[in-house]
């Protein structure tokens, strides 16, 4: 199977959304549904970052509401900063009365990841493929601060290096990562496997042609 780097893998996205007109909030919902294809039971804690990665966990969230599943969303950032197709899914969580909880401070962040203990299952949508090096605040605190609960990570687990699979000073344990359309050039180290947990490999919609530049190059000519 095909892995990819940050840099490949954000290039099909821009082919598929971009050139080909596939919306990118129908990726991102398919992303959010094949994480929750993973859960078969509540309570669901949901723990998002700003960026398309926290989107994803909305739509899964999404979905585990609307499961009648008891719901729970952490949301690490202000809830202005997020944008586009991931503050989408994030206004229609809440507005099917899902709840979210803001936490900014190391010290709330503790105590938001601690009120997540008694969930079956957690999904980790805190930290996507661009991120690099050392794991920052409030990132840090909450990977330090995960409970001992069955972890689904969004397509890798937050702290980890995409390109290489190195640590960034911490990370989270998954059971499942739900990597979307590829796996990363990273998870080829050795030393990522324990992070990893299983790996589910999702189809999200981008065809593959837009993963590889030769019959891109072609399609394209065809174009003309």
């Amino acid at each position: 199977m095909r892995t990819v780097t940050t840099k490949q893998m954000r290039e099909a996205d821009r082919r598929c959304i971009e050139d080909l007109g596939i919306p990118g909030a129908v990726l991102m919902n398919n992303a959010g549904a094949a994480v929750f294809r993973e859960i078969d039971q509540g309570p669901v804690g949901v723990v998002c970052g700003k960026g398309n990665n926290g989107g994803d966990g909305y739509v899964v969230a999404r979905l585990a509401l609307l499961a009648g599943f008891d719901t729970r969303v952490v949301m690490l950032t202000e809830p202005e900063d997020v944008k586009g197709d991931a503050r989408t899914f994030l206004d229609a969580y809440r507005r099917l009365g899902g709840f979210v909880r803001v936490a900014l401070q190391p010290r709330d962040v503790v105590a938001a990841l601690e009120s997540l203990a008694d969930c079956a299952y957690l999904v980790d949508a805190m930290l996507g493929t661009g991120v690099k090096g050392e794991v920052r605040e409030p990132f840090k605190t909450a990977i330090q601060s995960w409970p001992a609960v069955k972890t689904i990570a969004v397509d890798l687990p937050s702290g980890m290096n995409a390109d290489t699979g190195e640590i960034g000073g911490c990370c989270v344990h998954a059971a499942t990562t739900v990597t979307l359309q590829h796996p990363k050039k990273g998870f080829e180290n050795s030393a990522a496997e324990e992070y990893l947990g299983s790996v589910v490999v999702a189809d999200i919609g981008i065809p593959e042609v837009c993963a590889d530049d030769a019959a891109w190059e072609r399609l394209r000519e065809s174009w003309q």
